[in-house]
């Protein structure tokens, strides 16, 4: 389980790691699936990522799965039945990593969501590495009841009260797991500076600007502004600097520089403040009404009646 705040880079290191695991196994495989059947190898892949529905069920959680691999299925299939091709897509397309993305969208007080976990333990018992993030998750209820194992030194999930999908029965009711908590950059020890400048170092080979030169992102003040700016969250600077290499393109500067940067305008507070926590603006002011004088009545002296109105009438 990978955890971490938003823009923290949760999602761009597991593909990232995914990318690299899946050439690896195709090179080692010389890019064919040994457990392929004739007819099936274009459809070889290693590393399958899907993102958890947002209000996640059993059968839609099977269903993401399957549209993966554009898999078609019937509206009146059974629970078992879209298990059983989900295991079978798994196995036949030789899946090894399952990435499931945006886990903090369950809620462990629904029932679904209970259910949608304990499926999730079964999938694991098929030869496949299950990697799930997502937002806070030690903070959202999901290991609530997971304990520590002080001999193996991992966390054990025992299973939820809800232990049946429908009446399937989940073989694997407790699976060891490791929870990895991603953080932001830090600037305080060499260490932690060294980290830093070697990420800048790696952005500042890939921009392609006309007029940029080494240590464009890592000589002089560059890296503190950069810390500063973005407080070491990975998203906000990639943000930052996407936006810099934009403006630095129009502007026919062709190279990004403080001066460029102070333009960009940034989403951020202060940097002791979660990037993720709503922005609470401050209360509009209220407009002091000014004492309305009293209108003095229309003088009527000189308006005309009109004819005088018979008498009798």
């Amino acid at each position: 389980m990978i955890s971490g705040w938003g823009n923290y880079g949760k999602t761009a290191s597991v593909c990232s790691a995914g990318a690299v695991f899946e050439k690896q196994w195709l090179e080692l495989h010389s890019y064919l699936n040994p457990q392929a059947l004739p007819g099936t190898r274009d459809l070889h892949a290693p590393v399958v990522y899907v993102s958890t529905p947002v209000t996640a069920t059993p059968k839609s959680l099977c269903t993401s799965i399957l549209g993966f691999f554009r898999a078609p299925t019937r509206k009146s299939a059974t629970l078992p039945e879209l298990v059983r091709q989900v295991a079978d897509s798994l196995y036949d397309h030789g899946v090894k990593a399952l990435i499931l993305d945006d886990i903090s969208r369950l809620r462990m007080h629904r029932a679904d969501d209970q259910d949608v976990l304990d499926l999730m333990r079964a999938l694991m018992s098929l030869d496949v590495t299950l990697i799930l993030t997502g937002v806070n998750i030690s903070g959202i209820g999901l290991l609530r009841e997971a304990k520590w194992n002080k001999k193996t030194r991992q966390w054990e999930m025992p299973p939820l009260e809800s232990t049946r999908i429908h009446g399937l029965e989940v073989t694997q009711t407790e699976h060891r797991f490791e929870l990895i908590e991603i953080d932001r950059f830090r600037y305080t020890t060499p260490k932690q500076i060294a980290a830093f400048v070697n990420h800048l170092k790696g952005i500042e080979k890939h921009l392609r600007l006309m007029n940029a030169t080494q240590g464009m992102l890592t000589g002089g003040g560059m890296p503190e502004y950069l810390m500063r700016r973005t407080g070491g969250v990975i998203g906000l600077l990639g943000r930052l600097l996407e936006d810099g290499a934009q403006e630095a393109m129009d502007s026919g500067k062709e190279m990004i520089d403080e001066s460029l940067l102070d333009e960009i305008v940034l989403r951020r507070d202060e940097p002791e403040q979660p990037p993720d926590e709503p922005v609470i603006p401050a209360a509009p002011r209220t407009a002091v009404k000014k004492p309305t004088q009293a209108k003095r009545p229309r003088n009527t002296v000189f308006d005309d009646p009109g004819p005088a109105a018979r008498a009798g009438a």
